[in-house]
């Protein structure tokens, strides 16, 4: 299915309409891995001793329906595209990926019904201007310009219908045709992963709740102008809809062309690093979805708006003092206590084999290398994502003992993972051994 036939589709609202398109899609790759199959069969096909199932074509047709049916089911995909290289083949993390940037756009007519819901009949009347074209649409709701009577220029983030009543069955459906298709390992504890995905994307859904994030995010940044948070407009919230103030901008795509002059990189990627250790480790609170979409970039000042607060999450001190630790024991190579930090924080556990200790903290100090570099941390030139995905391979394959992350680290890591991601799609260069550490010191 081309790019421009996907754009718009009308969004699927009950649970069992949702979970009909999740088994079709589980019938096609079936489907699509029979003809894999009979291609082997007759020598056409590729070698080896792959499933059938995950093909390239299987990667493709599965982010294109996700994108279709866009809530959960779309959501559980984008997260599985960030961590997927240590769970999922490469074809399928690589395809999952578009769920990243893109969903299909709801039709003009299911909109109206949607806001005539949510703000009653005439709903019209309430703007003189509102732009049917949605400035970007992602897996939970897309966001429409709108002037109001007033003057007040708006951007509304409305949801999609049926999105937040079909969040567990989207993701026991999702963790379903995964095991089912073979895509995910069939022994891969996903249960405690799957009830936090519930649980976060379930606050996502909660618009209420996102505008009271926003407006605290913009408490919390007020001492640094080079950060932007917009405004809530509360006449025009609900629980599905959130008006706040429409902030110009460039998407941080723009850092990606060639002709970006390398210090605007840099200044953006250590603006996001800096603020991320303040979220951790200051503020106690952290925005946990960081993509292009999440950010606008002021084109004259080279200030970031900062975007999309559905993802926050609260974390306790105790728990960001063990991340402390951690880092602290990172930037010393002390080897012990980053053991014992990891059993506080639970990726290991009393008792694990010698080995198997070995190979969690060798995977951390590989993960937080831009952390123990010093000097620049030059993340376009870094092979740090294939070599951490060699040893999470490792680990999670041939140890035997692979537990995953414990659940309240799930979010944490997307961030992580995500920053990383973000700054080396820039081509940044950034100091993050510097920037991380004045948050470490020991009071």
């Amino acid at each position: 299915m081309s790019q421009a036939s996907r754009r718009r589709s009308r969004v699927p609202t009950t649970r069992l309409g949702r979970m009909f398109r999740l088994g079709l899609t589980a019938g096609e790759l079936a489907l699509g891995g029979l003809a894999e199959s009979a291609r082997r069969m007759t020598g056409n096909g590729a070698e080896g001793n792959a499933s059938a199932l995950l093909t390239a074509a299987n990667a493709r047709k599965l982010a294109q329906r996700l994108a279709h049916m866009r809530g959960a089911a779309m959501k559980l995909g984008q997260l599985l595209s960030l961590d997927g290289d240590f769970i999922l083949p490469p074809e399928f993390a690589e395809a999952l990926a578009v769920l990243r940037d893109s969903a299909d756009h709801m039709p003009q007519a299911q909109l109206n019904r949607l806001l005539g819901r949510e703000y009653g009949k005439g709903w019209q009347e309430r703007f003189t201007d509102f732009d049917y074209e949605p400035i970007a649409a992602a897996s939970i709701g897309q966001v429409h310009y709108a002037r109001c009577r007033d003057g007040r220029e708006l951007a509304l983030k409305i949801q999609y219908p049926g999105v937040a009543k079909s969040i567990a069955s989207d993701v026991d459906n999702m963790v379903t045709l995964l095991r089912t298709a073979r895509i995910m390992p069939a022994d891969f504890p996903v249960g405690a992963l799957a009830d936090e995905a519930k649980r976060q994307l379930t606050q996502e859904a909660d618009y209420l709740q996102e505008a009271h994030w926003l407006r605290r995010f913009g408490k919390l940044v007020a001492d640094e102008p080079r950060f932007r948070v917009p405004r809530v407009h509360e006449d025009l919230t609900t629980r599905r809809v959130l008006a706040m103030d429409y902030m110009p901008g460039a998407p941080l795509s723009v850092l990606e062309r060639p002709d970006t002059p390398q210090h605007r990189r840099d200044r953006v990627g250590g603006m996001l690093y800096h603020l991320m250790f303040r979220e951790l480790f200051e503020f106690g609170v952290m925005q946990t979805d960081p993509n292009f979409g999440n950010y606008l970039l002021d084109p004259g000042s080279g200030d970031l708006v900062l975007l999309d607060f559905g993802s926050a999450t609260e974390y306790p001190r105790d728990f960001t003092s063990l991340y402390a630790r951690i880092c602290r024991a990172i930037l010393a190579q002390d080897q012990d206590e980053i053991q014992r930090v990891a059993v506080e924080i639970g990726y290991l556990h009393d008792g694990d084999p010698e080995a198997h200790v070995r190979e969690v903290v060798d995977l951390l100090l590989i993960v937080c290398e831009p952390l123990s570099q010093p000097g620049i941390f030059d993340f376009a030139d870094s092979d740090l994502i294939p070599r951490a995905r060699d040893a999470g391979l490792e680990l999670v394959f041939r140890s035997g003992h692979f537990r995953p992350p414990p659940p309240a680290t799930m979010f944490l890591h997307r961030k992580l993972v995500g920053s990383f991601l973000l700054c080396a799609r820039m081509g940044a260069r950034v100091p993050v051994h510097d920037l991380v550490t004045p948050f470490l010191s020991e009071d």
